[in-house]
Parts: C-alpha cells; sequence; structure tokens
C-alpha cells in the first residue's frame, strides 16, 4: 500500500474524531473533560504528524520550497501544536473549548491543504515503488508501536 493511501486513510478517521469533537466539546461541563479530550488528540496527532514527517515531507522538501509551501506548513503544525499546548494551562472551561475547538479547525485546514496539494504532488513526482516503500516502511513503525 502507497504512503499516501495510508495517510489519507489516517486523516478519514481523524476527521471523524475532528467531528466528535466538536459535536460533543459544546456539551461538557468541565475543562478537566476539554483537557482529556484535548490530550488524546495531541497525542493521535502526533503520531500521525512525526511519521509524516519523518517518511513523506522529507523527501518532498525541496518541492515544497519551490511552490512557496515549506514554512506554511511547517507553520501550521507548530499553530496546531500551540493550541494543544495552550489548553493545558486554560484557566476555564470557556477558553479550554474554544482553544481545543480552535485546534481542530487548524487541523482540518492542515489536512485540508495536505490532501489538496501535498498528496497529489507525492503522487506526481515520487515514484510508484518509491510510495509503497515508504508504506511499508510507515507499517513496520505501526507494528513496532505495538509491541
Amino acid at each position: 500500500m502507497k504512503i499516501t493511501q495510508i495517510l489519507l486513510a489516517e486523516h478519514v478517521v481523524f476527521h471523524n474524531l475532528f467531528d466528535h469533537i466538536e459535536k460533543s466539546a459544546p456539551k461538557l461541563k468541565t475543562s478537566a473533560e476539554i483537557k482529556t479530550l484535548a490530550a488524546t488528540l495531541e497525542k493521535l496527532l502526533r503520531a500521525h504528524s512525526d511519521t509524516e514527517d519523518d517518511l513523506f515531507v522529507a523527501p518532498l522538501e525541496h518541492y515544497f520550497e519551490q511552490i512557496g509551501q515549506r514554512e506554511t506548513l511547517h507553520d501550521e503544525h507548530e499553530e496546531i501544536d500551540r493550541a494543544l499546548l495552550a489548553i493545558k494551562s486554560a484557566r476555564d472551561l470557556k477558553q479550554a473549548r474554544k482553544l481545543l475547538l480552535n485546534a481542530v479547525a487548524a487541523s482540518r485546514k492542515h489536512f485540508d491543504k495536505e490532501e489538496r496539494i501535498v498528496f497529489p504532488l507525492a503522487e506526481r513526482t515520487l515514484k510508484a515503488e518509491t510510495l509503497k516503500t515508504l508504506g511499508a516502511e510507515w507499517m513496520k513503525r505501526r507494528e513496532a508501536t505495538l509491541k
């Protein structure tokens, strides 16, 4: 399986998680509940983005530079990280909820850009065999985390 197919499948799972967060966050009654939900999202996004950066983005860095997207993609990751980190120190429920929903919105925007720009770019510029090799490496890394 190609890395682009794997990452897109992960995006589908994240979009469902984002839907759940957007639906449930307004109903939560404590900042602790928001912080728990944010910690879960942070952990899942970290695993996804670390693997994505290591296996997928690195071989495409020079292409992102050429199309003027290198800094934007990195800035978006940092924006999401900052929003999730800020939730940990949020003083009240309203602030924590707003930060969480902002992180979800930023994540959706970033994922959309990857789906419209990054994945098609990879499909055009990297050989199918390279994409499959990267997919196999992704599988090895995921299997290692299950042990």
